[in-house]
């Protein structure tokens, strides 16, 4: 299949052809600064690598490690755990309810935000827009986006300085808040159609990736896309394409299947964002448009202020998954 969007054309070629040499069937050792499992060690600072890229917070475990209720949770009792200082990523916790990627840039910034999102629909799915200085939303009744994500990232002139688990003492009047569909909301639909979830199941955060396709630019925003990376047995890659494409609110259909480097990506070893996962060897990558992309324009484009979600920590919604369902 082609580099542009999978969804374009449901005629899928031999899996062979899918298959790049690069995809890891054994997990290689990560960068010390992109591991996030147990035993990684602590970090300190803000999590920015040797090789600039942004790294995952060394202790954060994925929540539904932590606790093996944490699918059964209702998204008030996630929202409350992360407000007392639980961390980690969120894929399986508080199972059928809306997760969503979060940045908040200031009131001059807003309009190019939104319209880099209008324009950039495959990865910057709009499902909320606050009011300048709103910490609330009505994804969320009686939620407070400063205090209820497991961990943040803040950001100075595009380059990033903490990552709290909490911002209220950041938080300024003037910023818009952009509450963005998240892939994680879509991998229920996966699994009810059998297609396994290697992250979870290994317990890791979703690797993404930094690709070499450019957004399209939006006043002062630009930057490229990022993707999310999940290795799909090619006997359920078409139910992965067909389910996914059903909830285009939450980036739809994959943007690529197969050989990495036709999205520029040199070594699925080393994903930019969260963790690389084992794949069984017939396994192809499939690669989704990712909300992390806001936080690779922030990079490029450097605005004074921004504050974002921590790549895979996400903001739990009381909305049901089936509500952005298509079909």
């Amino acid at each position: 299949m082609s580099s542009t969007d999978a969804t374009d054309d449901h005629r899928l070629p031999a899996a062979a052809d899918h298959r790049p040499a690069a995809l890891p069937h054994h997990r290689p050792e990560p960068p010390a600064q992109h591991r996030t499992g147990a035993g990684a060690g602590e970090r300190s600072g803000t999590g920015a690598g040797t090789d600039g890229r942004p790294g995952t917070p060394a202790g954060d475990r994925p929540v539904a490690l932590v606790d093996e209720r944490a699918h059964a949770w209702s998204p008030r009792a996630a929202r409350e755990r992360f407000r007392e200082g639980l961390t980690g990523p969120t894929a399986g916790v508080a199972a059928g309810h809306t997760q969503v990627n979060l940045i908040s840039v200031p009131a001059d910034w807003a309009y190019d935000m939104l319209l880099f999102c209008q324009r950039n629909p495959k990865p910057c799915p709009v499902l909320d827009v606050t009011d300048a200085g709103s910490s609330s939303t009505v994804l969320a009744q009686g939620a407070d986006l400063r205090t209820d994500l497991p961990r943040y990232r803040v950001w100075r002139h595009g380059e990033l300085v903490a990552e709290p688990t909490d911002v209220r003492g950041q938080w300024r009047d003037d910023l818009v808040t952009f509450l963005i569909g998240c892939s994680f909301t879509f991998e229920w639909a996966l699994v009810s159609a059998g297609v396994p979830i290697r992250h979870v199941e290994q317990g890791r955060n979703v690797p993404m990736y930094v690709t070499g396709r450019q957004c399209r630019p939006a006043g002062r925003l630009h930057g490229p896309m990022v993707v999310s990376m999940r290795p799909v047995p090619p006997e359920h890659l078409s139910a992965a394409i067909r389910e996914s494409s059903l909830l285009p609110a939450v980036h739809g259909g994959p943007v690529h299947c197969g050989d990495p480097s036709g999205l520029g990506i040199a070594d699925l070893g080393r994903p930019d964002f969260g963790d690389p996962v084992d794949a069984e060897p017939d396994d192809i990558p499939v690669f989704w448009a990712c909300g992390v992309t806001p936080q690779a324009a922030v990079m490029a484009s450097r605005p004074p202020f921004a504050i974002t979600h921590a790549p895979g920590q996400m903001f739990l919604t009381d909305a049901r998954d089936e509500q952005y369902r298509v079909a």
